[in-house]
């Protein structure tokens, strides 16, 4: 089990460093640079640029010096810790994400903890109460949390907040905590704040959780050690928590490296539209702009939470499943 967990350690470490490769090579992709970028957007506000100054800003920023130049220095500022300049910011990344990848971690382990608490019992339910109306209803609501984008919803969320209740429903804080250092009254704030916010991002996971555990579950309970378990004369709750739900939860314990990335990236316009200070309007933004170091260390930071998170579904279906500890010695 330890060696096991060490080749995994080691080929996180090595999935890491080809993700810092493709984030660098993905950043660079647009035509142009940021200079590039800046010199246009000053155009359209009627200032101009001039050509030293251009060639000093890139001079600055070593956006003159060859890819592999670039790549190399922004990997050694990695290895102190130091993730570079925003360059529209004129500040260093980690103080421009700061509390922003703070707030983004909070809410995914709020999105994800709602998915699971939700998903979890209703697709036992479904798939023991199978073709009931608790199972139609179930699945009809799974299918419409499947069907309406995290945007929509988040609209109408907005909408019946002002309409009915007289309450702005967006962003993470009240007006009057938005700028307050933090303390336990902001804290208890954010938590006022963060349900709401966790079930507009987490409804879409939650319904394809559902029909997940569904479908596994009732595979694993057609098998002959359900109908032998039975037999024995064990309790119907005991047949059915005891390995079936065991043994169903694999393919749905799987799927949290997908889930971190996932409500970071696929949140980006609900973001927007509700006016959340994390860290997927920060990456549009940089893109556009195509600020090298900000938008690389956020891509970056994505594909760091997918290798962890699946790292984290590797040691857990090792708990949950006997069959891959008995396998993995």
């Amino acid at each position: 089990m330890i060696a096991y967990i060490v080749r995994r350690l080691i080929l996180a470490l090595l999935t890491i460093w080809a993700i810092t490769i493709l984030s660098f090579m993905i950043i660079q992709l647009p035509p142009g640079d940021y200079v590039t970028s800046y010199i246009a957007m000053m155009s359209s506000s009627g200032s101009g640029v001039t050509e030293g100054e251009a060639q000093a800003l890139r001079a600055q920023y070593a956006l003159d010096q060859p890819l592999y130049v670039q790549y190399f220095r922004w990997m050694g500022l990695i290895m102190q810790g130091n993730f570079g300049m925003a360059i529209e910011w004129n500040r260093p990344v980690l103080d421009v994400i700061g509390d922003r990848l703070a707030l983004t971690i909070v809410i995914s382990l709020a999105a994800i903890i709602f998915t699971w608490a939700v998903a979890l019992p209703i697709g036992i339910y479904s798939a023991v109460k199978r073709y009931s109306i608790g199972d139609y209803i179930a699945t009809f609501i799974g299918f419409i949390g499947l069907a309406i984008p995290g945007f929509m919803l988040a609209l109408i969320v907005m909408y019946v907040g002002f309409r009915y209740f007289d309450a702005n429903v967006g962003g993470l804080f009240s007006a009057e905590m938005a700028d307050a250092p933090w303390g336990w009254a902001k804290f208890v704030d954010l938590l006022k704040h963060l349900p709401i916010v966790a079930i507009v991002l987490g409804i879409g996971g939650t319904a394809q959780m559902i029909r997940i555990m569904r479908s596994n579950l009732l595979d694993e309970l057609r098998k002959p050690y359900v109908m032998t378990a039975r037999a024995r004369g064990l309790s119907e709750a005991r047949v059915i928590m005891k390995y079936p739900v065991r043994v169903a939860l694999n393919p749905f314990v799987s799927t949290i490296g997908y889930l971190f990335p996932f409500v970071i990236s696929g949140s980006i316009i609900v973001s927007l539209v509700l006016s959340l200070p994390t860290v997927g309007p920060l990456l549009l933004k940089a893109l556009i702009a195509q600020d090298v170091f900000l938008a690389g260390t956020i891509v970056l930071l994505l594909g760091v939470m997918t290798v962890i998170g699946t790292f984290i579904s590797d040691l857990l279906l090792m708990w949950v499943d006997p069959r891959i500890r008995l396998g993995r010695q």
